[in-house]
């Protein structure tokens, strides 16, 4: 590799990493949209709900099918990209396999990325297969058509494509070190348990053109790295970067516990206090008051619950085990998550635009992404938190939705209505009065 092929390299590199440094940074801008939340307690539990979730894929494994699969493509994905290294220093300085020097250790890295690209590969079509010719009813849902359903296509094939692409550079670059003596710097390192099986199809190539069609691949397998790197941003697949932190940042509490707004337990507690006096109110603290009770649009979630977005990974485990959507309701958890980052983005696109400020769109996540028939069909159960693979809660978004709706428009569904209305005036649920409490048993 001459030098202007190494100042072309270091050009390309720049603008790749440069070109995805930059999107990385609106999505740290835009998910610091929400407001603060302190998840910095009980760092030990943190680091080991990050270290079996993201890192161990300990949630992946209770379907075992996909779980496996899963962690075949990503602990291949991720380990095969350790060459990425070596490809940068030889991309940078004109060298080959600058790590050769390694001797046996090197020649059982090679063998190993070898035999997981080829069981990433398997893995993939396997995948495509469950996508595009089974047909599992949680990848055919009407959440998935159109972009999303693309989406997961193009990573695939993005897969496909890189595998197939270090597989073939490997192979011709053995095919030129079986030559006699080695072709140029194509001296005998390395071993190629899969390669070793391509490598006869450049057999009666000339040494020349099998060492640009070497090249090429080199070429074609580090800008693809790039730009599947940079895909990243438009794609589900973000949540490769993002499970790290998800996980970490993941609520701790028993899913069954809510937050609860802190003015309003002060009212609440001051209304049962049998020595208050009944004409007091609680002492005003202005930090303790929100500017609005509940959500209506992405700016008034967490940060957390923003990053939760743009984590999901739009699996589908979450719809599938929802008992609402199951019986044929609207709502669907994949779909709230994927509502939200839709919004969020489009927030982010609007600030790009007006030089770093929100200009109001008259559009809101609630109404134009999600409908109150939807956030009403919830039932809170919490199966959606419990199954997602990294941690997400669906719910939690649905709940401040909820309570926007409750507190800031009184638009509770009529049942709901008579039900706060009862516990208002007697005090229970139902009907009953004070003195009639006993009939409630026969309910």
């Amino acid at each position: 590799m001459g030098y202007l092929d190494n100042i072309l390299f270091a050009i390309i590199l720049l603008f790749g990493f440069g070109f995805f440094t930059i999107n990385i940074r609106k999505i740290i801008r835009n998910i610091n949209l929400g407001h603060d939340i302190n998840r910095s307690d009980n760092p030990a539990s943190r680091w080991k709900n990050m270290a079996m979730i993201a890192l161990g894929q300990s949630k992946m494994v209770k379907r075992p099918i996909a779980g496996v699969l899963h962690i075949i493509v990503y602990v291949g994905f991720v380990i095969i990209n350790i060459e990425l290294l070596e490809i940068i220093i030889d991309g940078l300085f004109g060298t080959h396999r600058v790590f050769s020097f390694l001797g046996t250790f090197y020649e059982i890295l090679i063998g190993s990325f070898e035999i997981l690209a080829f069981l990433v590969l398997v893995a993939v079509l396997i995948f495509y297969a469950r996508r595009n010719i089974i047909k599992l009813k949680r990848f055919v849902h009407s959440d998935l058509k159109g972009w999303p359903k693309s989406d997961a296509n193009y990573i695939l094939y993005f897969e496909i494509v890189l595998m197939s692409l270090f597989l073939l550079m490997n192979a011709a670059d053995l095919h030129l070190q079986n030559i006699t003596g080695g072709f140029g710097h194509y001296t005998q390192v390395g071993s190629f348990p899969i390669s070793q099986f391509i490598a006869p199809i450049f057999n009666g190539l000339s040494e020349s053109l099998v060492m640009m069609l070497e090249r090429a691949f080199w070429w074609m397998h580090i800008i693809g790295i790039l730009i599947f790197l940079n895909y990243l941003y438009f794609s589900k697949h973000l949540h490769i970067l993002l499970a790290f932190p998800n996980t970490y940042f993941a609520n701790l509490n028993p899913l069954g516990q809510f937050d609860n707004l802190e003015s309003v337990t002060k009212e609440v507690k001051l209304m049962m206090d049998p020595n208050a006096d009944p004409y007091a109110t609680a002492p005003i603290d202005e930090n303790a008051i929100p500017s609005k009770f509940g959500a209506s649009d992405v700016q008034d979630l967490n940060w957390v619950q923003l990053l939760n977005a743009y984590t999901c990974t739009e699996c589908g485990r979450c719809t599938s085990v929802c008992p609402a959507n199951q019986t044929g309701k609207k709502l669907s958890p994949r779909k709230i998550m994927m509502d939200t980052r839709d919004r969020l983005e489009e927030v982010g696109k609007n600030i790009d635009a007006n030089k770093g400020v929100f200009i109001p769109d008259n559009k809101t996540l609630l109404n134009d992404f999600i409908t109150p028939e939807e956030l009403w069909a919830c039932t809170s159960c919490n199966a959606c938190v419990e199954e997602c693979p990294v941690n997400i809660s669906p719910l939690s978004i649905i709940m401040d939705m909820r309570r926007y709706l409750v507190m800031e428009q009184s638009a509770a569904p009529m049942p709901l209505n008579a039900m706060m209305s009862n516990i208002e005036n007697n005090g229970a649920p139902w009907q009953y009065n004070q003195q009639d409490r006993l009939n409630w048993k026969n309910e």
